[in-house]
């Protein structure tokens, strides 16, 4: 796989029989034995271990950072208490989306997680901006520990987690662990946390997790398949530098007060396109999207109006099929006017057009520790 990374996992991947494949620079585990469909199923039922130790961590340093972060981030990080954290995009100056990533405040500081094909860039654009007050660490693993049984198997290993709430973040010292940063949240629509340790105890963790008898490793491919159910985007497929935040959806993302007429209006990157589109509406929005046969409509796909004839409306961004809905899935984006819910558009799929009806979004209920 020529000069691909490896996360501080790579053995155990190994030793647990993954198969690995390339992915943003690194080598990852796609599935293991077991398969996507159980993968996927563990998670829903009881609780996937999953590396993400390739995805970047940076923290911002100064009591002012918050402020000049929210040059870059359109979020209220003024705003963001410490030991919460806070979904946010980097947009460009033409309201497209560069990458989208995780700020979590820790008192004096923030914590960052960027995602792992834009590492590189979002450095850069920091660096840029906030000089040397960023920070790249460099010597942590990420783990993501997720399902309906996720608070119990690390509760045994880290008994105050269970009083976390979503999108709480925390870091506690263990005794053989050393500190972990520990953040709940997921991207698997279930609840769920995000562990970031020390690399040399990263191997030694994954162990402890995955000896209770409700976790197993999950890989990428599960992962995939989860975040579409749960209605979640994918940087680089659903959304990248040439979709807007009104276009994806992700709107909620931008507070009140970073919008027309908020305290802190603007600032930010693409300011007036983005405030423009989500106070009128874009001309194209993402949307769920139900294919009315058995075959899975994947990315790439072109969507029309109408079964013949005409120009496409849009297009497929992530699609295939959605195990815990027994059913085809897939997500898109279509003109403002074919975007209502409940309305029937055309797949051309291998040269034939297949009905797929817009639905709602997520596919799978979310289920969060409110």
């Amino acid at each position: 796989m020529g000069d691909l990374k490896r996360t501080p996992l790579y053995d155990l991947h190994l030793e647990l029989g993954a198969r690995m494949v390339p992915f943003a620079g690194y080598e990852m585990p796609v599935n293991y034995p077991a398969g996507v469909l159980r993968e996927h199923l563990q998670c829903r039922d009881g609780a996937a271990l999953f590396d993400v130790s390739h995805m970047g961590q940076i923290i911002v340093q100064g009591a002012d950072a918050a402020l000049r972060l929210e040059t870059l981030v359109p979020a209220d990080l003024v705003g963001l208490a410490p030991g919460r954290q806070r979904y946010g995009i980097f947009p460009n100056d033409f309201g497209g989306i560069e990458d989208d990533l995780m700020i979590a405040a820790r008192g004096d500081h923030l914590f960052l997680v960027v995602n792992a094909s834009r590492k590189t860039e979002d450095v850069a654009r920091l660096r840029a901006a906030l000089g040397d007050a960023v920070q790249v660490i460099t010597d942590r693993a990420l783990l993501a520990l997720q399902g309906p049984g996720a608070e119990t198997a690390l509760a045994r290993l880290v008994a105050d987690v269970g009083a976390m709430r979503f999108m709480d973040h925390a870091i506690f010292a263990h005794e053989s662990y050393g500190d972990l940063w520990i953040s709940r949240g997921g991207y698997t629509g279930e609840d769920g946390f995000e562990i970031s340790l020390a690399a040399e105890h990263a191997v030694d963790f994954a162990r402890a997790l995955l000896a209770g008898p409700d976790v197993a490793p999950a890989g990428l491919g599960a992962r995939d398949s989860l975040r579409l159910e749960a209605g979640l985007c994918l940087y680089g497929q659903d959304i990248d530098a040439t979709t807007t935040p009104a276009e994806a959806a992700i709107g909620w993302a931008i507070p009140k007060l970073r919008r027309r007429g908020g305290v802190r209006e603007g600032g930010f990157p693409g300011a007036e396109r983005i405030l423009a589109e989500l106070a009128d509406g874009p001309a194209r929005l993402r949307v769920g999207l139900r294919p009315e046969g058995r075959a899975p409509m994947r990315g790439g796909v072109e969507l029309f109006a109408t079964d013949s004839g005409g120009s496409p409306i849009g297009t497929i961004t992530s699609g295939g099929f959605g195990p815990s809905v027994n059913a085809p899935i897939a997500m898109g984006y279509v003109s403002a006017e074919h975007a209502a819910e409940g309305g029937l558009i055309w797949g051309e799929l291998r040269g034939k057009r297949q009905p797929l009806r817009i639905v709602a979004l997520p596919f799978h209920p979310l289920r969060y520790k409110r």
